[in-house]
This record gives structure tokens, C-alpha cells and sequence, in this order.
């Protein structure tokens, strides 16, 4: 059965576990890119990351964004929004349509 985790600094992810989903905690892109290829081997289908982290791990990020599992999803931190989650999920949208939706 496939597993959901979050990895992002503590303040940002702590209220996902109220949900059922594991939380990891990471403060670096080296923490994070380990964690990422950790879950990926124990099989999660689905890995939410915090905005700020994934810019410091783009590039296991983008590794595993040629493969099926695991999603990598970016979501706000406590420190706020970015934009860079929303432009990910417009770039996967456009390359599985073919073309941008919105413009």
C-alpha cells in the first residue's frame, strides 16, 4: 500500500499529521533531497514539500520528476507562498495537455 509524507521545517508540517499523513522535518536541501530519496525507496506515492526546501532540493526533485511515484507536490510554508507550487502544477498540466489552459 502506498504512503503520503510532507517534509518541510516543523512549524510548516506539524498539522498534517493530524490527517494521517507522516511528517518529516528538514531545515537544509541536504536533509531534504535524503529524505526524498528515502521515502521514494519505501514506498510513498505522493511527497509534499515545502516551497523554500524544494528550491534548495531541485535538483532530486527533478530526478524524480521523470518517474511515476513518487509525486512530488510543492505546497506554502509558514513563511508564505512563493508561487513556484502553483507554476509546477501549470508546467505538469501543460506537459501532459499538450497546451497551457490559462494564459
Amino acid at each position: 500500500m502506498y504512503k503520503i509524507a510532507v517534509i518541510g521545517d516543523r512549524e510548516s508540517v506539524y498539522g498534517f499529521s493530524s490527517l494521517g499523513i507522516e511528517i518529516y522535518s528538514a531545515y537544509s536541501g541536504e536533509e531534504a533531497e535524503s529524505l526524498i530519496n528515502t521515502l521514494a525507496k519505501e514506498n510513498y506515492a505522493v511527497i509534499y514539500i515545502t516551497e523554500a526546501l524544494a528550491k534548495e532540493a531541485s535538483d532530486t526533485i527533478e530526478k524524480y520528476s521523470r518517474v511515476i511515484t513518487p509525486a512530488i507536490i510543492l505546497i506554502p510554508g509558514v513563511s508564505g507562498n512563493t508561487g513556484e507550487g502553483m507554476s509546477s502544477v501549470m508546467k505538469s498540466v501543460e506537459r501532459a495537455v499538450g497546451s497551457a489552459l490559462l494564459d
